[in-house]
């Protein structure tokens, strides 16, 4: 079977199978997508925050859309066939809303998503403050994703915030409903110690996503650390945007400062290490094929 005639759920589930654990990074855009498929990752992600913060400048408080969404993921799908797993936070609506989120992030290119047993109005899960719904209403939430879904081998995971507002206990009876109602794989969100995620993994006959993001609740385990755990994917989903972010930062003042960009420029990626990744030269090489070289 061809890499084209596979899917993309069917290619992350590979992924998963492949690396144990298998490391899951952060992607805002495309352009960055390409440069975690040029480092060896094998799965990249789309972060919720990532699409608010860096496409529209917002909080992640749940203000974007299905649509916005999906229209990153197609740009970054286009880009490279690693697979891509979306944050779709709590599937932007009621039951039919969230059918429909499966259907068009399966069609624009995504790999699988994750949605989150917050209540809509939600909040960063490293946030204080996170207010969950009822287990049922997540159990019901799945199921309409599960039903909904067009290629079989999407992937639908279920995230659970439970462990900072009912405790362990609590998040682990929650995602073992959530496994039986059809979840693919359990995403334990906001955990503090490697016992806590060795519970999780022992007590699940699905994959347990470990979500491992600066500056929050989570300390920056390993994947050695995490992998002894049972943890089967490790998560970072802002790194390299955080990273660009405080670059820019530096950039802009010292360009503001003095006048010119001389003593940041030893920071920036260079115009022949640009045209690599993009494979500039080849597409120059194509227009020459077709039209003839031009003065």
């Amino acid at each position: 079977m061809s890499e084209t005639s596979v899917t993309a759920g069917a290619r992350l589930r590979e992924a998963v199978e492949a690396e144990r654990p298998l490391q899951v990074v952060g992607t805002i855009n495309a352009y960055a997508a390409l440069l975690a498929e040029r480092a060896g990752f094998r799965a990249i992600y789309l972060s919720g925050a990532g699409v608010a913060n860096a496409s529209f400048g917002l909080p992640d408080l749940g203000i974007t859309t299905l649509n916005d969404v999906c229209e990153d993921v197609r740009r970054i799908s286009a880009a490279t066939a690693l697979p891509l797993l979306v944050d779709a936070d709590t599937g932007f609506g009621a039951a039919f809303n969230i059918a429909r989120t499966a259907r068009e992030l399966i069609r624009a290119g995504a790999a699988g998503m994750h949605l989150e047993d917050q209540v809509s109005a939600k909040r960063c899960g490293h946030r204080p403050g996170k207010a969950l719904v009822p287990e049922a209403e997540m159990v019901d939430r799945l199921k309409a994703a599960v039903d909904a879904r067009t290629d079989p081998a999407f992937v639908i995971m279920a995230r659970t915030d439970a462990h900072a507002v009912e405790g362990q206990s609590a998040a682990l009876a929650r995602a073992a409903a959530y496994a039986e109602a059809g979840a693919d794989m359990i995403f334990a969100e906001a955990l503090r110690t490697l016992e806590e995620y060795r519970q999780f993994a022992a007590g699940l006959n699905v994959p347990v996503l470990a979500n491992i993001t600066e500056f929050g609740q989570t300390p920056l385990f390993t994947t050695t650390e995490l992998g002894a755990a049972g943890v089967r994917l490790v998560l970072y989903p802002l790194s390299a945007f955080r990273a660009a972010a405080r670059a820019q930062v530096v950039v802009y003042e010292g360009i503001r400062r003095h006048g010119t960009q001389q003593s940041v420029v030893e920071r920036m990626q260079t115009r022949a290490e640009l045209y690599d990744v993009l494979g500039y030269h080849e597409y120059e090489r194509k227009l020459d094929e077709l039209f003839g070289k031009r003065p």
